[in-house]
């Protein structure tokens, strides 16, 4: 939730104040929301944000007993969580067979040619689905991920450090480009 349209550095530097102080849905849903937000005002919308996090943990408190929910429709339910949270908690927390789409691996599947024509994420998660068996889904996530952070970059992606060239669509365009104009 935190994560949402903020990096993970910015979210990294908070987390650790944040979960010594609401260790568990049931210090956070009693705490209220101007605390929250000092503890995350330095991410991206720290007001709704704050919100959020209250909302969610009141209703972890009182229609589930405490716990997170594993089943992703419920999770979908709280507050702030949307498909894309669903997926990470699904996959990183209770190792279900699932592909969250994030910007990363929206651009990346696209741009290497694991996707085509996807204009949403959920029609991205779609075709990734229908290509990467489910077991690998949550590490190629992960993959996807770094691959877009430190090599296939939104702006100037770094194909000359890339490992994927023989099969990436993006840069057998640019090579077709290239050896046109020579």
């Amino acid at each position: 939730m935190l994560a949402a349209q903020c990096t993970d550095k910015r979210v990294n530097m908070i987390s650790t104040a944040l979960f010594e102080r609401f260790p568990d849905p049931r210090s956070l849903a009693e705490a209220e929301i101007p605390e929250i937000y000092e503890y995350i005002r330095s991410v991206t919308y720290p007001n709704s944000k704050a919100r959020h996090l209250k909302g969610m943990a009141e209703k972890v408190m009182t229609e589930f007993g405490g716990e997170i929910p594993d089943d992703l429709d419920q999770l979908q339910t709280l507050p702030g969580v949307g498909r894309k949270t669903a997926h990470v908690m699904g996959a990183v927390l209770f190792h279900k067979n699932v592909m969250a789409v994030d910007t990363h691996v929206f651009r990346v599947s696209a741009r290497i040619g694991l996707t085509r024509g996807a204009k949403t994420p959920l029609q991205t998660e779609l075709q990734l689905n229908k290509h990467i068996p489910a077991e690998l889904l949550p590490m190629a996530h992960h993959w996807l991920i770094l691959h877009g952070r430190y090599v296939c970059v939104a702006r100037k992606p770094k194909c000359k450090e890339c490992g994927l060239t023989a099969w990436c669509a993006h840069f057998q365009k640019e090579q077709a480009s290239i050896e046109k104009m020579s």
